[in-house]
């Protein structure tokens, strides 16, 4: 019986923790070893690269930063750095580990400070749109960066990154802004990459950002599940499934699908829109009566297929 009792125990204790707790490994009263900047560092540049040790059992990482007691940043990041533009000024920052069930120590908050001189050569102009491996349906894309603070003029260049070549190049830019005008720009990656001068200096690192042209339309799906002019009972719980061909474009954007339901063949009185990022949606039916229902693709281009057939199908008592 005391066995019995001593099982029942265990068993109980076990069930007051969550899988995801008793697999995942308690870091707790771990820390993380912040490497760069160290403590009292001067960065002698407008982008600081921070950088901590990896550790055992975090999959993630949180790093914070304050300027005079002022939270700058509180950023999720699986690596173990991450590099930042910052102004001239005092800053301190710190860094934990994370998992699913725990959350490390933070570390020691680590004081540095930056200094932003005229020579341009450890600097780095800071790219903000399109955000990088952004998909784009069209070409006349506008390139958008920060003024570089003692900077005069930008050189500008777009490569082709499966090819090697230079596609666009345009110097001696005195905005922060440019729209590419090429006449034409085939599907695929490409790298935008731009630096900084003025009368004494250039940036020796170029700033660089991808992003990729997705101009195919994505497949028109078929539905599988219900099949056509099917019954249904209300209040129960139906998978709705539907297959699509392969993208065949150069560029394969991530797609994802709305389903409409609609109170006829027509798709005229559409009462409802669900949105997929799979080839499945539960749902449940909440009325009687004879409805349809139908399915397209968008891809994160923007690109939007043709819908699926609609099929039929009514749900009973």
């Amino acid at each position: 019986m005391k066995t019995i009792n001593k099982i029942i125990l265990i068993a109980l204790a076990i069930l007051t923790y969550s899988c995801d707790d008793i697999l995942e490994e308690d870091i707790s009263e771990e820390t993380v070893e912040i490497i760069t900047p160290a403590e009292d560092a001067i960065i002698e540049s407008n982008v600081v690269n921070f950088k901590w040790g990896s550790l055992k059992g975090a999959d993630k990482y949180r790093i914070q930063i304050y300027e005079d007691g002022i939270m700058l940043l509180d950023s999720l990041t699986s690596k173990t750095s991450i590099t930042l533009p910052l102004e001239t000024g005092s800053y301190s920052w710190s860094v934990r580990g994370e998992n699913y069930a725990y959350e490390s120590i933070y570390s020691s908050p680590s004081n540095f400070s930056t200094n932003i001189p005229d020579d341009l050569t450890d600097q780095k102009v800071v790219l903000t749109s399109p955000e990088d491996n952004k998909f784009l349906n069209f070409i006349n894309i506008p390139l958008v960066w920060e003024f570089l603070d003692k900077a005069t003029t930008y050189n500008v260049k777009v490569i082709n990154t499966k090819t090697g070549l230079e596609v666009y190049s345009k110097s001696s830019l005195t905005v922060k802004t440019l729209t590419l005008d090429l006449p034409s720009l085939e599907d695929g990656t490409y790298e935008w990459q731009l630096t900084a001068k003025n009368d004494e200096s250039e940036t020796k690192r170029y700033s660089a950002s991808k992003f990729n042209i997705d101009t195919t339309v994505p497949n028109q799906p078929k539905n599988t599940s219900p099949v056509n002019d099917s019954d249904q009972t209300v209040n129960s719980n139906v998978t709705y499934t539907w297959s699509i061909a392969a993208d065949i474009g150069v560029s394969k954007s991530p797609v994802s699908y709305i389903i409409e339901f609609a109170n006829d063949a027509d798709f005229n009185a559409i009462f409802e829109t669900q949105k997929s990022n799979s080839t499945t949606l539960q749902r449940t039916a909440q009325a009687t009566g004879i409805f349809y229902w139908r399915v397209r693709a968008i891809d994160g281009a923007g690109n939007i297929g043709n819908n699926s057939a609609g099929f039929k199908f009514t749900v009973k008592q």
